[in-house]
């Protein structure tokens, strides 16, 4: 059962609503209309112990704000675009320019984690459909474009998001989830002792605004190498010019890629708090981002929050690839419909 609760009022007297989704074992996601936001996310580990290991806010009002994205659906284009722009068939098209030049998460004020989306619940999928239209030009952006994101939470411990979205005309379309992940709990103060292990023997280098340079560079022998399992803080602060630029980890790692389709891209174990976090993607990327740059601030149920606390693992396509030679462009259009699946995965350790 789907179960709906009034979550505040916009400014303009619109009612948002926090759709609640519970299977079996006692898990349950906490879902908002305004923004497709993942609010909570309380898991189980081996005992049966409920934590909500998703960063996050116990109000509407705190998410009017959200400097980190606690949660949040991201898009058009999630991540970084270089110098704000990007050119379709001869026409450049500009975006707003908010972060050293560049342009990150589409927009800070205005992007799609900042408006009310409407909401279809499907009961018998335990699932919640979010969807959203953009007219052409808005935001910077081509094409009148439709935006399909669902929440849907399985008997085995499963939170499947999946995107879609269509187009008519050529667009550039990367959305991502940027919730924030503690295992032990959103209010433990630190990943650093988690273990994390990501199916990437390469990252995209960058430079400072971290900006991909095109190049694809090998982790083997740097703090990056993430093919077997590593403690997160172990290696963090070491002094490689990667890492000093974006201080600690916040880097695309390039999945290698059996086949198309869903698989394993990574895995995040906290052997204290008893949970595994498995991560599912189709996608050509996964950007891990430690919270290097999370302020102090007042969570949930009174939580301080601030650097390190959580860690996101957004699947996406790379950043910059509406302009990088050499990199799969998510173009969007007429008969180029966009759909793409996440699953976040959880168990015990002992399972």
């Amino acid at each position: 059962m789907v179960e709906i609760n009034k979550f505040g009022i916009l400014n303009d007297e619109r009612e948002v609503s926090l759709f609640s989704l519970k299977n079996k074992n006692g898990m349950q996601a906490d879902v908002t209309n305004y923004g497709a936001i993942l609010v909570n996310l309380f898991v189980p580990n081996g005992k049966n112990e409920l934590a909500d290991v998703n960063l996050g806010y116990d109000t509407l009002e705190e998410y009017f704000v959200n400097g980190p994205f606690l949660g949040a659906t991201v898009g058009p284009i999630a991540n970084r675009t270089a110098n704000g722009k990007f050119e379709i068939d001869g026409f450049v098209y500009h975006l707003d320019v908010n972060e050293n030049g560049n342009n990150l998460h589409s927009h800070f004020d205005k992007g799609m984690h900042k408006v009310l989306w409407d909401a279809t619940v499907d009961e018998a999928e335990n699932k919640v459909v979010f969807s959203l239209k953009a007219a052409d030009g808005e935001l910077g952006f081509p094409g009148n474009r439709e935006f399909f994101v669902s929440y849907k939470l399985t008997d085995d411990n499963a939170l499947e998001i999946h995107y879609a979205a269509n187009s008519d005309k050529d667009t550039i379309i990367n959305l991502t989830n940027h919730s924030y992940f503690n295992l032990k709990g959103h209010d433990n103060n630190s990943i650093l002792d988690e273990k994390l292990w990501i199916n990437a023997s390469q990252f995209t280098e960058i430079v400072p605004g971290a900006i991909p340079t095109g190049r694809l560079c090998s982790v083997k022998g740097t703090p990056l190498d993430f093919t077997s399992f590593q403690v997160i803080g172990e290696r963090i602060n070491d002094e490689y010019e990667q890492l000093q630029l974006v201080g600690g980890y916040d880097h695309n790692f390039v999945v290698d890629k059996k086949e198309d389709g869903l698989e394993k891209v990574a895995e995040v174990v906290d052997e204290v708090a008893d949970r595994i976090m498995e991560v599912y993607s189709d996608l050509p990327g996964i950007q891990f981002y430690a919270g290097n740059f999370i302020s102090a601030h007042k969570g949930k149920n009174g939580a301080q929050y601030g650097n390190r606390h959580g860690l996101a693992l957004e699947t996406q396509y790379f950043p910059n690839s509406a302009n990088q030679e050499g990199f799969a462009r998510p173009i969007v259009g007429p008969g180029k419909p966009y759909a793409t699946t996440t699953i976040y995965k959880f168990k015990s350790c002992n399972s």
